[in-house]
């Protein structure tokens, strides 16, 4: 896959992955599925669903999550907030500029350049806040967001990433 198909891929997730309202309740049932996904999978992840008014609805840490992990997610969250894309479709641009974080005048103790971070994106209002994993490599956090956001809105064709990415 070549960075610009995993770029447009990246877009299309974003285009298809969006919410008709969203609501504390919602982000609860959202949670819940990332949980138990997570848990079948045996994965050691952070879970957190922020609201860029600050409020955390939800937020979830197996066991052996670090204060690490927490870090990761503010600085991902920060990077959706900011430029309304996930942090990895983020990452992706700048890889394919082949600038950093503070080529776009971002500090990186803020921001992330990593997958992780997916925009709860409400139709007709915009980016509300985002959906953030931590705990995984970037491309499994981002896949792990994908999928359960995908099953969380009943939407089976939604392209994921298969196989070797760059």
């Amino acid at each position: 896959m070549t960075i610009d198909e995993l770029i447009a891929m990246l877009e299309m997730q974003e285009e298809i992955l969006q919410f008709s309202h969203f609501t504390n309740e919602d982000a609860w049932e959202l949670g819940c599925i990332l949980v138990t996904e997570a848990k079948r999978r045996k994965l050691p992840v952070a879970i957190s669903i922020r609201l860029n008014n600050g409020a955390i609805p939800f937020q979830y840490e197996s066991n052996g999550i670090t204060l690490d992990n927490e870090e990761w997610m503010t600085r991902k969250q920060n990077t959706v907030k900011r430029m309304e894309k996930s942090s990895f479709l983020v990452c992706m641009l700048l890889k394919k500029a082949e600038q950093t974080l503070e080529d776009w005048r971002l500090d990186a103790g803020e921001y992330a350049a990593a997958g992780g971070a997916f925009p709860i994106r409400v139709e007709e209002l915009g980016v509300i806040g985002s959906v953030v994993v931590s705990g995984l490599d970037h491309i499994s956090n981002h896949d792990l967001l994908v999928k359960c956001i995908s099953h969380y809105l009943h939407i089976d064709e939604v392209p994921r990433i298969r196989g070797e990415v760059l």
